[in-house]
């Protein structure tokens, strides 16, 4: 069933953190927090060099990652030393998918990338700028190595391009909320309905992202429709903070545990508020 299944029950709260921001060590229990705090899937971010579509707080996690060292090979060593019992998607951009070299086999490119992936415990992957004209090679492998793939759907993407995104998608699709990079924003956007009504007849979850940062918004774009929420900024700003005031470890484990407990509930109230208005 793959990554559906964290969907079939209740509403997901599906965080997104950069593996290795600001260190190794520390990302390791901040993720581990995120699962403590009602976390279903948790997108856990490769960093690339060029990350186009994020916004400032996301690529400042991918800078801290990067100085700190965060490799591919880095990255399926984080996953495997990581003591969390949900599903983990890889968010990362093609270039490194499309470069990776697997360390035993030698073998390069998506098939390679899948097969390590899989080793360190991977269920999925959102490829930020892979475009489903050219996902044919890592669906293969997906399919081969029993894994799901993510496209993002943007409120603009329409015509043939979503058409190839449905045949290519499984596990969920993310929908983008408003359009722009990714970022916390202070309301949510008047897109989310109208972007979730183009993929309403798609047989696989809706998780909706960008620009969720409290915890009625996650209630909100629940009650709208969505079977998930995801985010991303809101959490990486508790770790940029965390890190530039010198907090102890524990008490950014202790907020991010909180903000995650707070999302989450959100969430499940969205689908207490959807099942009344539709008489359930």
């Amino acid at each position: 069933m793959g990554l559906e299944r964290v969907f079939a029950d209740e509403p997901a709260f599906v965080p997104y953190v950069a593996a290795g921001d600001p260190s190794y060590e520390e990302s390791l229990e901040y993720v581990e927090a995120l699962e403590r705090g009602g976390a279903d899937v948790i997108e856990l971010g490769l960093p690339f060099s060029e990350p186009i579509a994020e916004g400032s707080t996301i690529q400042g996690a991918v800078v801290r990652s990067l100085e700190a060292g965060m490799t591919p090979e880095r990255y399926f060593a984080f996953v495997e030393d990581l003591d969390v019992g949900v599903p983990l998607v890889c968010m990362t951009y093609y270039n490194l998918v499309y470069q990776y070299t697997h360390p035993e086999t030698g073998e390069t490119g998506p098939r390679a990338f899948a097969r390590r992936a899989a080793e360190a415990g991977i269920e999925g992957f959102v490829v930020v700028d892979l475009p489903a004209e050219e996902a044919g090679p890592l669906r293969e492998a997906c399919d081969e190595f029993g894994q799901d793939l993510v496209f993002i759907i943007a409120p603009t993407t329409r015509g043939d391009r979503l058409d190839r995104m449905r045949e290519h998608v499984s596990g969920y699709v993310y929908v983008q909320a408003r359009l722009g990079v990714t970022g916390a924003r202070d309301d949510v956007s008047g897109q989310t309905e109208a972007s979730l009504a183009r993929v309403a007849d798609w047989d696989v979850p809706k998780a909706v992202g960008f620009g969720i940062k409290t915890g009625d918004h996650a209630e909100r774009i629940v009650a709208a429709g969505a079977d998930g929420v995801i985010v991303g900024s809101a959490l990486v700003d508790i770790v940029a903070e965390g890190h530039e005031e010198g907090q102890p470890t524990a008490e950014v484990v202790q907020r991010l545990e909180s903000k995650a407990r707070e999302l989450k509930q959100g969430a499940l109230a969205g689908a207490r508020a959807r099942a009344g208005v539709d008489g359930s």
